[in-house]
C-alpha cells in the first residue's frame, strides 16, 4: 500500500510543477486545472494512507475533510476546487487570469505542504 501512496504523492509533486510550467506558458486554464489534480491526488495519497482505499471522488472539500484538515485547508480546497469542472467542461464560462492562477498555486502548494507533514508522521 506504500507504493500507492508514493506513486500518487509524486503525480501530485509533478502536476503541480506542471501546473507552474503551465502558468508560465500564458495557459492559465490549465494551470487552474493541474492546481486542482494536484492537490486531488495529495489528498488522495494521504487518504489512501489513512483508510487503505481509493476514494473516487474530485471534491476537494469532502477528501480534506475526510482526512481530518484543519479548517484553513480546507478553505483552501474550497478555493481551488472549481478548477476541475470549469476547465473541463468549456460552457462552464470560467476564465483565468494571471494574478487568480497565481493564487491557486500558492494555494495549492500550501496544501501539499500539509499532506506532506501528515504524510511523514
Amino acid at each position: 500500500m506504500m507504493e500507492e501512496v508514493s506513486d500518487w504523492w509524486k503525480q501530485a509533486l509533478r502536476d503541480l510543477e506542471s501546473a507552474r510550467n503551465a502558468l508560465r506558458c500564458g495557459d492559465y486554464y490549465v494551470s487552474a486545472f493541474l492546481s486542482q489534480q494536484a492537490v486531488e491526488k495529495a489528498l488522495k495519497a494521504l487518504y489512501i494512507l489513512k483508510f487503505n482505499d481509493l476514494w473516487k471522488i474530485h471534491d476537494l472539500v469532502r477528501l480534506a475533510r475526510k482526512v481530518d484538515a484543519p479548517h484553513n485547508i480546507v478553505e483552501l480546497c474550497a478555493k481551488i476546487t472549481p478548477g476541475y469542472m470549469a476547465t473541463r467542461y468549456p460552457d462552464v464560462g470560467r476564465k483565468y487570469d494571471r494574478g487568480e492562477v497565481e493564487g491557486l498555486l500558492v494555494a495549492a502548494k500550501e496544501v501539499l505542504d500539509w499532506v506532506k507533514k501528515n504524510l511523514n508522521s
